[in-house]
C-alpha cells in the first residue's frame, strides 16, 4: 500500500465495537506485504491489540494474537492468505522501550522488516526510521464508551534520515 496501490490518502472510520475495529484491521491486511511497517497509535484502551488482531485475521497467520507488553514483541508464522502471498505478522508493543533506541535495535526489526509484517503499537516517534514509508493509524476511544474512531494513512519518511 504505497504509492503504487490505492489508498494513499487519509481516511477515517468510527467503529462503534470491537468486532468493527478487527473488521477494519481485516481490511488493512489486504493491502499488506512483507517489508511493511503499521504504526499504531493511541491511548490505552484505544483497540490496537484489537486492530493488530484484525491484521493477523486478514493477513492468515497462525496463532493467538495478544499485546506483547511484557515481552515486546512476537512473531507469529505465515498462513493461509487468500489475497496474496503468505507473510508472517511481528507485533511490537514500544511502550516499555522508552523511545531507547539501544533496545529498538536489539530487536532487530530492521531484518524481520524484508519478510513480515511489522505492526508496532506506541511506535510513533520511534519506529519511523525503519522503513521508507509506513502506515500510520491512529485511533482513540470515545470515554466510557467503547467507539473508536480510527484514522489512516501512509507517510514517508523525511529526506535525509
Amino acid at each position: 500500500m504505497g504509492e503504487d496501490r490505492p489508498g494513499t490518502a487519509r481516511q477515517r472510520r468510527v467503529l462503534p465495537t470491537v468486532a468493527d475495529t478487527e473488521a477494519l484491521g481485516r481490511e488493512l491486511a489486504t493491502g499488506l506485504r512483507a517489508g511493511d511497517l503499521v504504526i499504531l497509535d493511541g491511548p490505552l484502551g484505544a483497540g490496537k491489540t484489537a486492530l493488530t488482531r484484525g491484521i493477523a485475521a486478514g493477513l492468515g497467520v497462525k496463532g493467538r494474537v495478544s499485546s506483547p507488553t511484557f515481552i515486546i514483541a512476537r512473531q507469529h508464522r505465515a498462513g493461509e492468505r487468500t489475497d496474496g502471498p503468505p507473510v508472517p505478522l511481528v507485533h511490537v508493543d514500544a511502550y516499555r522501550l522508552g523511545g531507547s533506541l539501544d533496545e529498538l535495535d536489539a530487536l532487530d526489526l530492521d531484518t524481520d522488516l524484508h519478510h513480515a509484517v511489522v505492526v508496532v503499537e506506541w511506535g510513533g516517534g520511534v519506529v519511523e526510521h525503519l522503513a521508507e514509508r509506513h502506515l500510520l493509524v491512529r485511533l482513540i476511544r470515545e470515554p466510557d464508551s467503547d467507539v473508536r474512531t480510527a484514522t489512516w494513512e501512509w507517510v514517508r519518511r523525511p529526506d535525509g534520515d
